[in-house]
């Protein structure tokens, strides 16, 4: 009757516990991590947003209490680098928009950029990119591919930049597919600082990886995951990222440099900063812990999950290196190239690995990995921590301080993060789609308690919430004008004014003998 039906109502809206993201929230006696400092302090949040952060601030009407005492709380983890739901070499990757989110939620992870592919232009590889991502559970963003270059692209990449985008991904390798040539890149880092937008590279030599994979393949005869390592040397890496950011240095443009995998390319990377260059180097999680031997394991199916460009190198020359690098402020943030590809998607390449898919896994377990490899071990503070997971992307991306900040205002995405606790890695008890992981059997220092996305509790006691949805997630337009380009006008113009014009109209000056 309806007389029923509206004492259930009330008894619904008054005495069960709302799980909506307008439940108030406050997190209680935890140690606040920002990029900048340290505190003891609560944190309420109140419909997806933080309100308060203040020492023993009292529960509001109706709030959730989460007990945070001797943990940290710090800004959700952004990565950077992620393809999900990527069609790749034959396949595609086998994470989507929800299982991709299922298991950066469970890692601390509350927002990715993944990058785009102009598959039928960029308008068409959009609104493609678009569809996948109506699969979100929690915020994202867009990069975008630029794999050729004519009028069109050019034009098409202002429509990107109206759309929400603010980087292009240019690649110097796979040739015949999507490299494109020095002229082309050139055009497009100019075009990137007239649309103060940031213009990223995939740094190996397109040319020299295709020599080197006929040689080892049909030369050498090796058709194993180990020859995937030895037709792309380290030189390739580093001969790209140098004339990549040579060529920014030309345009007077910022470069972004996505997975540094070797010492040497760091070292160029470095050597750019010192000349003052505007150079973001990003390692990934990956190339800092993993050593290229497993690429030799006489397991194809273990050697092949291996498999990703550039290569892993070796831990204790390029790993150990890369580390420093991002202790030291020389590499900038941290991400994953999240590409991943099920054992039985690898298999096609069985015989041959240059038909291998390129991929592997990080998005559930960086957080975790970065904290045991540069926190646990004493090589980074804290703040440097949560600069290099979190801050340091927001504010390349122009999404800081929505994004990468537990501030009053911020956007409500945080984590309780255990720093006493641990955490072991296997693909039978991880959240993403994929029968494997990079990490299987390993132990690190370092455990996400809680995890929170919009202001709702998405991941605790070990599992996901029902909260988790796929369509609950955010698109997050990034704009242009991102803080890198703040002078470079300044630069550019000092640059012009050095170069003087000869005035030789009245004609050659009269020389004594």
């Amino acid at each position: 009757s309806p007389s029923m039906t509206s004492v259930l109502f009330l008894f619904i809206l008054f005495f069960l516990p709302s799980v909506s993201a307008s439940q108030p929230l406050l997190i209680k006696g935890g140690t606040v991590v920002n990029s900048y400092g340290v505190s003891k302090s609560d944190v309420l949040i109140e419909d997806g947003l933080i309100k308060k952060i203040a020492p023993y601030l009292e529960p509001p009407p109706n709030s959730r209490v989460i007990d945070a005492t001797s943990k940290l709380v710090i800004p959700g983890g952004i990565d950077p680098h992620t393809h999900l739901d990527m069609p790749f070499m034959g396949q595609v990757a086998a994470d989507n928009f929800f299982t991709g989110h299922k298991a950066a939620l469970a890692g601390g992870t509350t927002m990715h950029i993944d990058f785009a592919l102009p598959i039928g232009g960029m308008k068409a590889g959009l609104k493609e990119w678009r569809k996948k991502g109506e699969k979100a559970a929690m915020s994202y963003g867009f990069h975008m591919a630029v794999t050729s270059w004519d009028e069109k692209v050019a034009s098409d990449m202002e429509e990107m930049v109206k759309e929400g985008i603010n980087s292009f991904k240019f690649f110097l390798a796979y040739k015949g597919a999507l490299m494109v040539t020095d002229d082309q890149f050139l055009q497009g880092l100019i075009r990137c600082k007239e649309l103060g937008v940031l213009p990223m590279v995939h740094a190996e030599n397109g040319d020299a990886v295709a020599y080197g994979q006929k040689r080892v393949f049909e030369e050498l005869g090796i058709t194993g995951p180990e020859g995937h390592m030895y037709s792309r040397p380290s030189n390739v890496e580093v001969e790209a990222t140098a004339r990549a950011i040579r060529l920014a240095d030309v345009a007077k443009t910022p470069i972004y440099v996505v997975h540094v995998m070797s010492k040497d390319a760091m070292l160029e990377v470095a050597a750019a900063k010192a000349r003052g260059q505007r150079v973001i180097g990003e390692p990934v999680v990956s190339g800092m812990t993993m050593d290229e031997s497993m690429l030799l394991h006489p397991d194809f199916k273990i050697a092949a999950q291996y498999v990703m460009s550039p290569p892993i190198r070796k831990y204790a020359v390029d790993g150990v290196a890369l580390q420093g690098a991002l202790a030291s402020g020389v590499l900038d943030l941290v991400g994953t190239d999240h590409a991943v590809f099920n054992s039985t998607q690898k298999a096609v390449g069985k015989n041959d690995f240059r038909i291998i898919p390129n991929g592997v896994n990080g998005l559930q377990e960086r957080m975790v990995v970065v904290y045991d490899t540069m926190v646990a071990k004493g090589l980074i503070d804290l703040t440097r921590y949560v600069a290099v997971t979190s801050t340091e992307a927001a504010k390349v991306f122009n999404a800081y301080p929505r994004k990468g900040c537990v501030c009053e205002g911020s956007d409500a995405d945080l984590v309780v993060f255990d720093p006493k606790a641990t955490t072991t890695v296997s693909a039978k008890t991880h959240s993403s789609a994929m029968d494997t992981n990079i990490y299987e059997g390993r132990t690190y220092q370092g455990k996400v308690s809680v995890t929170v996305s919009q202001g709702e509790v998405v991941y605790e006691n070990g599992k996901l919430t029902d909260v988790v949805k796929p369509g609950r997630g955010k698109f997050v337009h990034l704009g242009p004008n991102m803080p890198i380009y703040e002078g470079m006008d300044k630069l550019s113009a000092t640059a012009d004014a050095a170069m003087t014009k000869v005035d030789r109209s009245k004609g050659a000056a009269k020389t004594e003998l």
